[in-house]
């Protein structure tokens, strides 16, 4: 570990998954994709970490789910808690920010895949909103 990097740490509700990952991480995104809002039950806030930097410091409830030909989900299957996502074989991790213990330090920079998000709500933080077309662009 690189002298003063931060460790963050994190868990789920119950505990049965505890984790740490070295930083720096990513600011924290918005998804409103379908696929967020049926995990999450609304949208996800996200940020970001290099997998091989997360230190699994107890796994007894780690599950994940593949959610798409392209990532998987990992949650705890004894609480429900939405922890993480992963493009597969990809170097980074999105780790569910409330999941992160406090204080993060960390704040949020955008919104992603807002033509999907729901009716009941509208995003009005200010904050940029990229579209779909965007992010394929980013993702590139």
């Amino acid at each position: 570990m690189i002298e003063n990097e931060k460790v963050y740490a994190g868990s789920c509700l119950c505990g049965a998954v505890s984790y740490e990952i070295t930083g720096p991480l990513r600011p924290v995104v918005g998804c409103h994709c379908r696929q967020c809002q049926k995990t999450s039950g609304h949208y996800v806030a996200a940020t970001q970490g290099r997998w091989d930097q997360l230190n699994l410091k107890c796994e007894d409830g780690l599950a994940w789910y593949r959610s798409s030909e392209i990532a998987s989900r990992g949650f705890c299957r004894e609480c429900g808690s939405s922890l993480f996502w992963r493009r597969h074989g990809s170097e980074s991790l999105s780790i569910m920010a409330g999941t992160l213990d406090l204080p993060t330090g960390l704040t949020m920079s955008c919104h992603i895949l807002a033509d999907a998000k729901s009716d009941y709500y509208q995003i009005t933080d200010g904050l940029p909103v990229v579209s779909q077309d965007e992010l394929k662009d980013l993702m590139k």
